[in-house]
């Protein structure tokens, strides 16, 4: 491609809106444009970045032995309705009716409509395993979106589907994808972990996240390097530091108008990881008591997961199910149902008394109260791996991808049905599996990139060398820039030629910034002496190469 006649906008200026380095650079070097809020144009540059991970995605789908399909994008609401979801989701999805005021909705994952096909064309065991994939836009009305392409409303995806006949056949399909994964992201030239992951609104038995690490990401992800212990922190199991034993009696402390308890932890000088926090909580099936050890925070997603949904309680709630106010709190004797984490089973400490004013100190667990244990609290730095005792460490990540044991949670609803060895109906059993190339190119860019812009990873560039002659009026630079370009082109290489009439300065800059790997510089002193200079992107070693061998010498690094 010829610079002069192609779209790359770039800008000098940084956008002031862009936080994230993948959202800044992506504007500046020309990539993308932004339309309204969470929607994006890709840019040629950006468009050609989408197409190699497609590619790559491609390939290794359809080396699983996956089809690829193609579903709407606009679906009838009664599927959804048939799953649940359409009233789960809350107003992420965009509703709308169409002119016979047909409820429909746009389409933020295609689990239900895959299964609905499913239910059509899969009759017997003999047609299982299947897999499907797409490559598809998906819309979801994000409350907040922002980091550019990061968290938008609108989307690509890569959505995978395994339909087998049992959970062994599950298993192999969702470790076969966990392989295939690692190879994608491989091949993009990311770095990221696998860890365990919450479902969520996905639902089923298992997942499991890829997580790309960058400052950028929302997410968060403990990890022991030890042993390899990763999971998202919704997830991740810890053990914090023990406190050391005390010899207190049990007795009742005054605390006049101290209720929190930093409060309490300075007025009577003991630590705050002695006390128990005391949170009431109001689920479907009436009033829950949370309890934390006072330097923890509550996970609110971990206590869902037992609980089912909650809400913090109000003042009047909490002194009509405890007769006490907030701050006084103590599990004692107390007729509503206990959680407590499992750090608090072992120890000594200071919680409320249950009446106005009034702290008590050396309250034992098991002694003085009795609870559910579970793990409730936020996995934090520091913490020990539950599994070898090691320190754990947190990392903030971009979430890449992501696999679903699903099981029969759609097949059921939408009686998407086969009929066994024995001539028996029984439910398909569903994985799903999901990429955002987009995520990837911003990912890659969070991880390769210098203060003079963009260095991509070979493998998803926009080109694989771009030829920068210095000055296109000479005639010697400006043939040999024509030979360049026609001869790597003949050799299956894709060559952006900057051939504008534009000072050395710019075009250096410009090259830096859109960050194809290698540069191919054609300045008129190293011409007369035969050589030109080859430049790697991310290393910035120059070599200067004799001009007959310079497409040679360029196959042999990408041989």
């Amino acid at each position: 491609m010829r610079y002069a006649n192609l779209l790359i906008p770039t800008l000098r200026e940084v956008p002031s809106d862009a936080e994230a380095i993948s959202h800044v650079l992506m504007v500046r070097a020309g990539y993308i444009r932004q339309l309204a809020a969470g929607l994006y144009i890709y840019l040629p540059l950006a468009l050609r970045v989408m197409r190699k991970i497609n590619a790559i995605l491609r390939e290794e789908m359809n080396a699983l032995g996956a089809q690829e399909i193609a579903l709407p994008a606009l679906h009838p609401a009664e599927i959804w309705q048939e799953t649940g979801r359409w009233y789960e989701i809350g107003d992420e999805m965009f509703r709308l009716k169409d002119r016979t005021g047909r409820d429909m909705c746009l389409g933020m994952t295609h689990e239900e409509i895959m299964t609905w096909l499913a239910a059509r064309e899969i009759r017997s065991y003999r047609e299982l395993p299947q897999v499907w994939y797409q490559i598809q836009t998906k819309l979801r009305d994000e409350a907040r979106p922002k980091s550019g392409v990061l968290r938008t409303r609108e989307f690509l995806m890569k959505d995978s589907y395994s339909f087998d006949a049992d959970e062994e056949g599950l298993e192999k399909s969702y470790r076969r994808h966990a392989e295939a994964y690692h190879r994608i992201f491989s091949r993009c030239g990311l770095d990221f972990f696998m860890v365990e992951s919450d479902p969520g609104m996905m639902g089923g038995g298992m997942s499991h996240e890829f997580m790309a690490p960058s400052p950028a990401g929302e997410d968060e992800v403990a990890i022991c390097d030890a042993c390899g212990y990763a999971a998202n922190v919704e997830l991740a199991l810890s053990d914090p530091k023990r406190n050391e034993p005390v010899a207190w009696q049990v007795e009742e402390v005054y605390t006049p108008g101290k209720r929190t308890v930093q409060e309490v932890s300075q007025f009577l000088g003991i630590e705050p990881r002695y006390f128990i926090k005391s949170l009431l909580v109001i689920s479907d099936s009436g009033p829950v008591l949370a309890l934390v050890r006072g330097d923890q925070e509550l996970h609110e997603k971990k206590l869902a997961r037992i609980i089912g949904k909650h809400r913090p309680a109000h003042k009047d709630e909490i002194r009509s199910a405890l007769g006490v106010d907030a701050g006084f709190i103590g599990p004692m004797e107390q007729k509503v149902r206990v959680i407590a984490d499992t750090c608090l089973q072992e120890g000594t400490y200071v919680s409320g008394a249950n009446r106005q004013d009034y702290h008590v100190k050396g309250i034992v667990p098991g002694r003085d109260f009795t609870a559910e244990w579970h793990d409730i609290t936020l996995a934090r730095e520091g913490d020990f791996c539950v599994k070898c005792n090691a320190p754990i460490r947190i990392q903030r990540v971009i979430e890449v991808g992501n696999i679903f044991k699903l099981g029969t949670k759609y097949s059921v609803p939408l009686k998407a049905m086969y009929l066994d060895e024995k001539g028996q109906e029984r439910p398909l059993v569903m994985g799903s599996y999901g990429i955002g190339p987009a995520r990837i190119a911003a990912a890659a860019i969070e991880q390769n990139h210098d203060d003079d812009g963009i260095v991509w990873p070979r493998a998803i560039a926009p080109f694989d060398v771009e030829i920068l002659a210095l000055n296109m009026n000479d005639p010697k630079t400006r043939d040999l820039a024509e030979a360049f370009y026609r001869d790597l082109r003949a050799k299956g290489i894709e060559v952006l030629v900057d051939d504008r009439d534009a000072r050395a300065g710019v075009k250096f800059k410009d090259a830096d910034l859109i960050g194809i790997p290698t540069q191919v510089i054609l300045g008129e002193k190293n011409l007369k002496d035969g050589l030109v200079e080859v430049k790697d992107r991310k290393t910035k070693e120059v070599k200067k190469v004799e001009a007959e061998s310079v497409v040679a010498y360029l196959l042999t690094l990408f041989s």
